[in-house]
């Protein structure tokens, strides 16, 4: 069978809240659409929650979106019991807006985290209102304050965020642009998407954004714990909580 391909608007435009688009299959594991505004579980950042409405106005509620097994397969996974739309049903999707904004915040945030830190990375995670980077700092100290400091004043200088695309065979020639050793950047279609605040961060990297660092609001390290003789996690959050 033909994998079905679905165009991911996120990609173009993070903020794009809905989008209009056609059931393309549906099974035991969820709905697939032909095109989504639904970001899909993948390098530390959750999949997006929110509703499916078809053209009758039956809301559809989607609990989480994941990868499918073929390339570019994205299933939207209803919360248990759903009625299921047809293939070939017109329908709505919708994110919650603000759960996937705060993921946006925390993404770009862990890039000044990264920045601010400055080595290698072993993981990562988003997780409701906070985000953990792990790194490889071969038993090194961190200091909590001084991080904290420096991730404020790069959000509060306000540094542009833009996305620009390069070859599998650039990002083959440039290996500094992964900085994350266990999540690798998606490969294999051609181009990588890098992550571009300039001056402060480049790297590859599929997730969602902001468009400017300020939007992040102020944030605080919340713990620093140490995971094996060289890896350091550090938790950041929102300071507003």
């Amino acid at each position: 069978a033909l994998a079905m391909t679905t165009a991911l608007r996120f990609r173009d435009d993070a903020y794009l809240r809905s989008c209009e688009a056609s059931v393309i299959a549906c099974d035991a594991r969820g709905i697939q659409l032909d095109a989504t505004v639904f970001y899909f579980t993948s390098g530390g950042q959750p999949g997006d929650a929110g509703t499916l409405t078809t053209a009758d106005g039956t809301m559809i509620t989607i609990v989480d979106a994941i990868k499918g097994d073929a390339p570019g397969e994205v299933i939207h996974v209803p919360a248990p019991g759903s009625t299921l739309p047809a293939v070939g049903a017109r329908v709505t999707a919708t994110i919650d807006w603000d759960r996937r904004h705060r993921h946006m915040r925390l993404h770009t945030c862990m890039h000044l985290l990264c920045a601010a830190v400055g080595a290698p990375v072993t993981g990562g995670q988003i997780h409701g209102d906070r985000a953990r980077l792990d790194f490889d700092l071969q038993g090194g100290q961190l200091d909590a304050a001084q991080i904290e400091a420096r991730l404020n004043e790069l959000v509060a200088t306000g540094h542009a965020v833009g996305t620009r695309w390069i070859t599998d065979e650039e990002l083959a020639a440039n290996p500094e642009l992964v900085r994350t050793m266990s999540v690798r950047p998606p490969v294999g279609a051609g181009s990588v998407r890098l992550v571009d605040i300039p001056g402060v961060d480049l790297q590859a990297c599929g997730g969602t954004h902001v468009r400017d660092t300020s939007e992040i609001g102020r944030v605080k390290v919340l713990e620093i714990l140490s995971k094996g003789k060289r890896n350091r996690r550090v938790i950041i959050g929102f300071a507003e909580h």
